[in-house]
């Protein structure tokens, strides 16, 4: 079942002015029962659906998605930012930093250099961080 059009009015101006009375008014219902009938609607599933609708829409509208954020942290990371002694790279740094989180560049994995390359190890078990601490100290494993 479909809002009628009061019905739709109703919600909208519910939502924007939080006044059930009022909205009923605006809505064109009886301005004598406007209170009874704003509280009624308030009752009706549909019409709390709608409402809540209204509010995810107005909530996800003004919340940054995260192609949003990346390319405002990438816009801080590629400005110079001049302060009282020259440019201040503390909020470059600070933004490639949180960029670098959010596609998960850093790990918790032990890190080994050989031959200047990279090797992430990631240990699941105690006897495992065993066996990568005395490769890592040169010993044999068995």
């Amino acid at each position: 079942m479909r809002l009628t059009q009061k019905q739709e009015t109703f919600c909208l101006k519910y939502f924007e002015l939080g006044n059930a009375s009022e909205a009923a008014r605006i809505a064109k219902y009886s301005p004598k029962t406007a209170a009874v009938i704003g509280r009624e609607n308030l009752l009706k599933p549909k019409i709390i659906e709608r409402i809540a609708g209204l509010r995810q829409v107005a909530e996800d509208a003004s919340i940054a998605n995260v192609v949003e954020r990346k390319q405002r942290l990438t816009i801080i990371m590629r400005e110079d930012n001049f302060g009282k002694f020259g440019i201040n790279r503390t909020s470059n740094i600070s933004a490639a930093d949180l960029l670098n989180k959010m596609d998960k560049i850093y790990s918790d994995g032990q890190v080994v250099n050989i031959d200047n390359r990279d090797l992430t190890i990631n240990v699941l078990t105690s006897k495992s961080k065993k066996q990568v601490e005395k490769l890592i100290e040169g010993e044999r494993t068995e």
